[in-house]
């Protein structure tokens, strides 16, 4: 069975590493395995609610930076292709309610760094208890962040996107778990209702209104296991889900692209969580304004899982096969843009890692697929980042890979 597991390398090691760093950091990451509902009941009803204030203090920005698909391609606001060519900061998602590796370093010295490296777009995971009061950001040394001290969760995210506006970068906000523990494969849990993954969605939208710094919604992060496509089951129907959220989030804020990732098994075959997108030749989804819907698939070599292709005698040659049936026909036969949200690995040598890595990234360059790379921090166990351990040393090596392919800022 080809699955993606999550282990403690990607993200709790990560957590551990915080805790070695910064003796201050409470000890508040649970190793939990994912909260599955039971598929015998509907989706639990909305929690009770929590008042945050859904608008940011100074949002940034005009109408002239939102973009649209046009046919296969992401087109800017005159109609001009611009590709996403970006990278994952995660932490938000994790106890410490902020990005990694402030306890390292300014924020503002992280984004100038993503500008350096010439990559265009942040895409900035976060879970839903970043609209807990309760929840308070740790891990970050306020002498080297002083304006960060006291913010909540969506202020510290507000200050990123402010910055990321100053310097030219876009943002795509990513719910990458329903809680700081861990990932679920629904996109509902027993603590999270679908009502409140909605809400919470609306209150982002509106939060950033007008503020063309922020380009998109990755809806859910990786869905899979009893996840399906098409089959019309409201308990498990991803297609289904992501046409009630993503029609609530433009009825909101119609400027926003709603980007879909796949699960990872249909009709039997098995992929990457998330990576797998042959659903859509039979049921796309479908948006009150189709122009701005994207499509997601995430794709890993064998450092993260060993699957069949990889030990296929015709490999690397094989890839290309692998990568058009499962998600790249998408944009090839014209249905929509793909946007290759995570893919990484430690190696881009000889090694079949390496290969693997390096065949993709030329792969992406040549049918014009945007991504978003996976990751910044060095805190991803089975990936490391493109920073390596000390989070000021970039691994040259690699990022000499991914900046074969990368597209200019979308000021």
């Amino acid at each position: 069975m080809s699955w993606k597991p999550r282990n403690l390398g990607r993200y709790y090691l990560g957590v551990l590493g915080i805790l070695l760093v910064v003796a201050i950091i409470p000890i508040r990451e649970a190793f939990s395995t994912d909260i599955k509902p039971s598929l015998d009941s509907e989706p639990p009803l909305n929690d009770e609610a929590t008042v945050v204030s859904d608008v940011a203090p100074s949002p940034q920005g005009g109408a002239s930076g939102f973009l649209h698909a046009e046919g296969a391609k992401i087109v800017d606001s005159q109609g001009n292709e611009v590709r996403i060519t970006g990278i994952n900061w995660f932490g938000m998602e994790t106890a410490t309610f902020a990005p990694h590796g402030l306890w390292s370093r300014r924020w503002q010295d992280m984004l100038d760094l993503v500008v350096d490296l010439g990559y265009n777009t942040i895409r900035l995971p976060y879970s839903n208890d970043i609209f807990d009061p309760a929840s308070k950001p740790n891990g970050i040394d306020f002498y080297r962040n002083p304006d960060l001290q006291g913010l909540s969760p969506l202020e510290i995210m507000d200050k990123i996107i402010d910055g990321a506006h100053e310097r030219g970068l876009k943002v795509i906000l990513d719910r990458h778990r329903p809680d700081q523990n861990s990932q679920s494969n629904l996109w509902y849990t027993a603590k999270v209702s679908e009502d409140k993954w909605i809400e919470d969605w609306k209150l982002l939208a509106r939060r950033y209104i007008g503020n063309d710094t922020v380009i998109g919604a990755d809806l859910h992060n990786e869905p899979h296991g009893e996840v399906t496509w098409g089959d019309g089951n409201a308990r498990t129907d991803w297609r289904l889900a992501a046409e009630r959220a993503g029609n609530a989030i433009l009825g909101v804020n119609p400027d926003w692209l709603i980007i879909v990732e796949g699960i990872d098994t249909y009709k039997g075959d098995g992929y990457w969580w998330g990576g797998n997108l042959e659903g859509v030749a039979d049921a796309p989804v479908r948006l009150s304004a189709p122009d701005k819907l994207v499509y997601s698939a995430h794709d890993y070599g064998p450092g993260v899982y060993s699957q069949s292709w990889f030990s296929d005698p015709a490999f690397p040659s094989n890839l290309p096969d692998i990568w058009n049936s499962r998600w790249a026909f998408v944009q090839k036969q014209g249905i929509a843009p793909v946007l290759m949200g995570e893919f990484g690995g430690r190696s881009v040598g000889s090694d079949k890692e390496g290969v693997w890595q390096r065949a993709l990234v030329q792969f992406l360059k040549e049918q014009g697929i945007s991504y978003t790379y996976w990751s910044l921090n060095p805190n991803s166990g089975d990936t490391g980042g493109i920073l390596l351990d000390d989070w000021t040393t970039t691994d040259k090596a690699k990022q000499a890979v991914i900046s074969g392919y990368q597209w200019p800022l979308m000021r």
